[in-house]
């Protein structure tokens, strides 16, 4: 299944993103998270495309998403919403199945809440909307949302490094001979770029903006009973399994999966992954166009 890269101009940002599949099936929008790219999706697409229309775009400030400087464009998770949805306006994509991970979590789920009719399912791999999937390792995060000092910012950008991104966000809590060297190598390449670490500190400060919706998002799955599969590496050091099993508070049909892998657990469970994921949406009713 071949898989084709693209730009979207959407306002002021050019959205790169990749797509594959059938242009008649029904589409899976694939968004990734922290600290990495559509890109992430790369051993995932082809599984979903022999039968689905898969688009996974890069967010703003990520990737291969162009947007104007820090100066002119105001890195924060609103906003990354805002150019997903205008990016779903301009491609027509009238009902879709959410796949949501990591920072994907929230920009989805602002989607799914403004639109409810259009989410036709949700696929959550280690995508948080709860409390308790919250570990302690967001000490620092949590410093800086509530004093956003100069202090408090330095202290978060450890988390940007070379050494976490790879031994924290990829290896940990999973065997590192099973985990590609390619991801963390083009995160850690994009990290290094001009203007960067200073978005994604932005992005860290205006990640309060998410759990104040928390309660948006849990009302939306209690209203609207969406279809939804978590599909959850148990060992990730950020987000806990606590935080897949809450889904089911709120939807009780939620079905969830924990895997023993880590945070990026399409590193190493892609197959698996794809497999529950066919199995899942054979039960859920789609509606086609």
């Amino acid at each position: 299944m071949k898989i084709s890269y693209h730009k979207q101009k959407v306002g002021d940002v050019e959205v790169f993103y990749r797509e594959a599949g059938p242009k008649n099936g029904q589409v899976i929008l694939l968004l990734h998270g922290f600290p990495s790219s559509s890109h992430m999706f790369r051993d995932l697409i082809p599984k979903l495309a022999e039968q689905y229309r898969v688009i996974a775009p890069d967010l703003p400030g990520f990737g291969q998403t162009i947007t104007p400087p820090r100066s002119q464009f105001k890195f924060t998770f609103e906003n990354l919403f805002r150019v997903v949805e205008s990016f779903t306006e301009v491609l027509a994509l009238k009902h879709y199945i959410l796949y949501v991970f990591d920072y994907g979590a929230p920009v989805g789920y602002r989607l799914a809440v403004a639109y409810p009719e259009r989410v036709q399912a949700i696929i959550s791999q280690n995508g948080n909307a709860y409390m308790e999937g919250f570990s302690d390792a967001w000490g620092p995060w949590e410093n800086y949302w509530y004093s956003p000092t100069p202090e408090n910012r330095e202290a978060c950008r450890d988390s940007l490094t070379p050494e976490t991104i790879k031994n924290f966000q990829y290896l940990h809590g999973t065997e590192a001979s099973l985990v590609s060297p390619d991801g963390y190598s083009l995160d850690i390449a994009y990290m290094s770029r001009p203007e960067a670490e200073d978005i994604q500190l932005d992005l860290i400060l205006d990640y309060r903006s998410n759990v104040e919706r928390y309660p948006d998002f849990q009302a939306y799955f209690r209203k609207f009973q969406p279809k939804l599969l978590a599909v959850w590496g148990k060992n990730d050091p950020a987000f806990l399994s606590a935080g897949a099993e809450a889904y089911k508070r709120d939807i009780p049909s939620a079905e969830v999966h924990l895997l023993d892998t880590g945070h990026f657990a399409l590193e190493t469970h892609a197959a698996e992954i794809s497999e529950l994921i066919h199995k899942f949406l054979k039960k859920v009713k789609l509606i086609t166009g």
